[in-house]
């Protein structure tokens, strides 16, 4: 396994709009072209492509959420593996690629997430990795989960 993200561009993009969860996962997140549209009108966003070597497995989107009067939160928006690559023990070691490009890029002390408390799956692997539901919940109404760094 030799992962790596790759930011999305002209050369990646039709492959990463080709993306897709399984059937049962679709109602936890937005589809690629969805996510990238957003990270278009918010320039905060920054989507990514995962790849093993140079087939694309994944696809993830962070960012840096500033609100007025708190402060700054690095936000793991978005992170999906393809359907086809599920499975395949892909999720723990991409998802530890992820934080560790988050404290790099943002020299941050904590990472937000959020998620559906159905998402089972999804939870038990942030909860591995660390995530701890903080109480509150986003503007969709769903769970939020941080991760202290330091």
């Amino acid at each position: 396994m030799n992962l790596n993200l790759r930011r999305v561009d002209n050369e990646n993009f039709k492959d990463i709009l080709s993306l897709k969860v399984k059937n049962e996962q679709m109602g936890f997140i937005e589809t690629t072209k969805e996510c990238l549209d957003e990270a278009k009108e918010e320039s905060f966003w920054r989507p990514v492509g995962i790849y093993d070597d140079s087939t694309l497995i994944g696809f993830a989107m962070y960012g840096c959420f500033k609100e007025d009067g708190k402060e700054d939160r690095i936000w793991l928006d978005r992170f999906l593996i393809d359907k086809r690559f599920q499975g395949r023990g892909y999720g723990k070691p991409t998802l530890k690629l992820l934080i560790e490009r988050l404290v790099n890029e943002y020299n941050c002390t904590k990472i937000y997430l959020s998620i559906y408390d159905d998402n089972v799956n999804a939870i038990k692997l942030y909860e591995d990795l660390g995530f701890k539901f903080n109480g509150e919940l986003d503007i969709n109404g769903e769970k939020v989960m941080v991760k202290n760094i330091r």
